[in-house]
């Protein structure tokens, strides 16, 4: 079990789940009519803003995402507790993402409903599956826990000028930069592929699951 942790929870694989995740999100708030694809805070919030006005269509576009991001973590959650020896947990939940994503670009933008469920059914199940990065709880698919821990350890640093929580901060907020740079680089390839640009989410996933076999294979020489 050594061994997969440590492929699962490298910087690099951190880095490019969060850059992804950053895509998804710009992807499915700019053309996939302003749904956030992580961010279910400003789902339950713009769901509760609908109801109150009494639009109970618009209240589902916001909580059909909310409730797909659940069942997207109870997934992750079950492919976890019936591992299988040829591929770790982990690895079945990132090409079902990956898988998931690209099925998601050939939906029209008829099919917003049903693509941003998709979207945020892929994001429940990256953000159960990778939780911590260098033994660190992180999240690839949003900010703000990030953002407190980076932080809480950049306070502690200038307490205790202790390095470890300056490598502590700026892991948590190169992490948070990767996010963002996720989301430039998807609000730029939306001007170029529109609804298919989230197959570059798609194709980083798989960079993804690669890394990880390499990864796997170093740690058994």
């Amino acid at each position: 079990m050594k061994r997969t942790k440590q492929m699962s929870e490298s910087i690099r694989l951190g880095a490019l789940l969060a850059v992804s995740g950053g895509f998804m999100d710009a992807y499915s708030y700019i053309q996939r009519d302003h749904v956030f694809a992580n961010a279910q805070t400003g789902n339950i919030l713009l769901f509760g803003v609908n109801l109150s006005e009494g639009n109970y269509s618009g209240a589902m576009h916001y909580f059909l995402p909310v409730l797909a991001f659940i069942a997207g973590i109870a997934s992750a959650e079950f492919v976890r507790m019936r591992e299988r020896n040829f591929l770790h947990w982990r690895q079945v939940s990132v090409i079902t993402e990956a898988v998931i994503l690209a099925a998601v670009a050939f939906f029209p933008l008829s099919l917003n409903l049903p693509a941003n469920a998709l979207i945020s059914f892929a994001c429940g199940i990256q953000v159960e599956s990778f939780r911590k990065i260098r033994g660190n709880s992180a999240a690839t698919t949003m900010c703000i826990g990030n953002m407190r821990s980076g932080t809480q350890h950049l306070c502690q640093f200038f307490r205790d000028r202790d390095r470890e929580h300056l490598y502590s901060a700026a892991l948590y907020y190169g992490i948070i930069l990767c996010f963002v740079f996720g989301a430039v680089i998807g609000n730029l390839a939306i001007d170029f592929w529109h609804e298919k640009a989230i197959l570059c989410s798609s194709a980083l996933l798989l960079v993804v699951f690669a890394c990880m076999f390499i990864d796997g294979e170093k740690e058994k020489q």
